[in-house]
């Protein structure tokens, strides 16, 4: 396979696209976003690393009136106005199980076996993993011309009852809106710190 395709760095318009302009958002534009586009996201962030090709993460995508009702009586007071005019919630779950995938997911070994006995290893696993996807998802969205608003302020024992019930080894990670953003909703952008506030180099 050619290394053509990644031997330069992006472009700064990409860059923007992905991170330096890139903002979180509160409100949202009353413009739909198609099950096809959420399949794009998926398409793309699957791509991403993780440990063992595990793929931990579990999703629920929010989108109908009927859904968007129910998440908005887990989530805190002030989360409920953004999942209700969101055009779609992601759900970012983990399943504890992953491990019943991988003679598939990663035929290259018995990966299956690292994990089998070891519950707590598999849920330290699996929320590290999908927390990794969960920012794959924020940067797929990004690239496809969407905007993103993650989210904490949430109660899990509710989301989970209400959107993971038929499996209770899914745990919620974290939650986030996917749209087109409103420009009106965002604040100055928070300080970002040079590399030397918090990074060494050993």
């Amino acid at each position: 396979m050619s290394r053509q395709f990644h031997d330069q760095p992006l472009g700064s318009a990409a860059l923007a696209q992905l991170f330096t302009e890139a903002r979180t958002y509160n409100g949202w534009l009353d413009k739909p976003v198609s099950d096809a586009q959420l399949a794009a996201i998926w398409d793309l962030m699957k791509m991403g690393p993780t440990s063992a090709n595990m793929l931990p993460a579990r999703i629920v995508w929010v989108k109908s009136d009927e859904a968007k009702a129910r998440l908005a009586e887990c989530v805190m007071e002030g989360n409920k106005a953004k999942v209700l005019a969101a055009p779609a919630t992601a759900l970012i779950a983990y399943d504890i199980d992953f491990h019943e995938e991988l003679p598939w997911l990663f035929p290259h070994t018995d990966a299956k076996s690292w994990f089998e006995g070891n519950e707590a290893g598999r849920i330290e696993g699996a929320f590290r993993n999908s927390s990794l996807q969960g920012a794959y998802l924020i940067l797929a969205a990004r690239a496809l011309g969407l905007d993103t608003g993650p989210m904490s302020g949430f109660d899990p024992g509710a989301v989970e009852a209400a959107f993971f019930a038929d499996n209770p080894r899914h745990k919620v990670n974290f939650i986030c809106s996917v749209g087109y953003g409103d420009p009106a909703t965002i604040f100055e952008r928070s300080p970002r710190p040079d590399f030397d506030r918090f990074n060494r180099i050993a």
